[in-house]
């Protein structure tokens, strides 16, 4: 029997869009013309399920796929028995509450008896089960903004990511209940020859999200500044420092996080960097 994993991703949208980059970026080949709802690698042992987002968590559950990427907010809504590996860091949105903008809104106690639409009744009944609010859930599968203004309900939970197609449709938001991203997910029985791919993809998606992570930063110093800009990027074990041709001058490489560099860069300019270059990084193995 071919040694072969099956991963399930969502067949169009932003989230498979994400996730195909992701997995080209691991190196793995695979060809998904329009409409195919298959493709096997060329060269890793993997074959790929185009699938609805909101199917891929029973696929997985159930093992007719090995892996899924999948949103948290489907993950839970959905409540299969599955094991989460590693949240992937893209297609982050959040599930919130909104009601007609004209509506003053005091606080949670706003929904008491009233009517809310959803695509998420699990997650809604579990949010308003901890506020203790009692609301009537009305579960419809598309369209939810249209809800208040067609008499169906005095409220909405769906999922915002601009919080435009609200404005849109006369809706603001009044309370973030949940927060999702991309998460990859395993059956639950995943062992022997096959946990050894999944981690082998494991190891790869780690240095891609490593390398976007972390920057390669080039910058010319003077000798008598060094040890305070070494403080500054200290770098993965510590910085290359190599002499200029200018006499009392040195050009410091290190790799750092882009949030620390942004937090240290006036520290830097201030101790006499000069020339500062920030490379972005492909790959970062460790």
């Amino acid at each position: 029997m071919e040694k072969i994993i099956r991963i399930a991703v969502q067949k169009s949208g932003r989230l498979s869009d994400d996730s195909l980059s992701l997995i080209k970026e691991c190196g793995i080949k695979f060809y998904n013309g329009t409409g195919k709802l298959k493709s096997t690698s060329t060269n890793f042992p993997i074959e790929f399920l185009f699938l609805r987002d909101d199917d891929i968590p029973g696929y997985v559950a159930d093992g007719v796929a090995d892996l899924g990427i999948v949103g948290e907010n489907e993950l839970v809504e959905k409540n299969k028995s599955v094991i989460t590996l590693k949240k992937l860091g893209f297609s982050k949105c959040r599930l919130s509450l909104a009601i007609p903008k004209g509506q003053e809104y005091s606080g949670i106690q706003y929904f008491e008896g009233k009517n809310i639409a959803t695509s998420y009744p699990k997650i809604l009944s579990d949010y308003l089960k901890a506020k203790n609010i009692k609301a009537d859930i009305h579960e419809i599968s598309g369209s939810v903004e249209i809800a208040p203004s067609i008499g169906l309900a005095e409220g909405i939970c769906d999922i915002v990511s601009s919080g435009s197609t609200l404005m849109m449709n006369g809706l603001k938001e009044v309370e973030e209940i949940f927060k999702s991203e991309a998460v990859l997910i395993a059956n639950t029985s995943l062992e022997g020859w096959k946990s050894e791919i999944v981690e082998k993809l494991l190891f790869r998606m780690n240095a891609v999200q490593k390398g976007k992570s972390n920057k390669y930063v080039l910058l010319n110093a003077p000798n008598e500044s060094l040890d305070k800009i070494i403080s500054l990027i200290p770098g993965m074990r510590s910085p290359t420092i190599l002499p200029l041709a200018q006499q009392g001058w040195s050009s410091v490489h290190s790799v750092i996080s882009e949030d620390q560099f942004w937090e240290n860069i006036e520290e830097l300019r201030a101790a006499g960097a000069e020339g500062i270059l920030v490379v972005p990084i492909e790959k970062m193995v460790i």
